[in-house]
């Protein structure tokens, strides 16, 4: 247990299975249309709802991606920037910034780079 205390990083990074990734996107797509509409209402979520990828349950705030879910979320990035600009993109950005952290570089989409 000390172990992966000291070092939880790593034992994530080694022990980190397709599932966990997948729900992590599910969180980062989540989080984004979250920020999204803290900013310009339930229009956010209508937008997300136009990208094929996503399954949303709104009211129970639950994203599913189908696909490629780089893909999947640089569509829903696009939507958002397609309304609002590079404004929306930064802000998408930053709202998940703590969960992109934990992606490899070759996982992270193009779109949050």
């Amino acid at each position: 247990m000390d172990e992966n205390a000291q070092n939880p990083q790593d034992a994530a990074a080694a022990n980190t299975p397709a599932v966990d990734i997948h729900a992590l996107f599910d969180q980062i797509a989540e989080k984004i249309i979250e920020q999204q509409e803290s900013i310009i209402g339930p229009v956010a979520v209508e937008q997300a709802k136009r990208v094929k990828e996503l399954k949303i349950d709104w009211p129970q705030h639950d994203v599913d991606i189908s696909g490629s879910p780089q893909a999947a979320i640089d569509a829903l990035v696009a939507q958002y920037k397609e309304l609002f600009g590079q404004i929306a993109v930064e802000t998408c950005k930053e709202a998940v910034s703590r969960l992109t952290s934990q992606l490899t570089p070759d996982q992270l989409p193009s779109s949050l780079k």
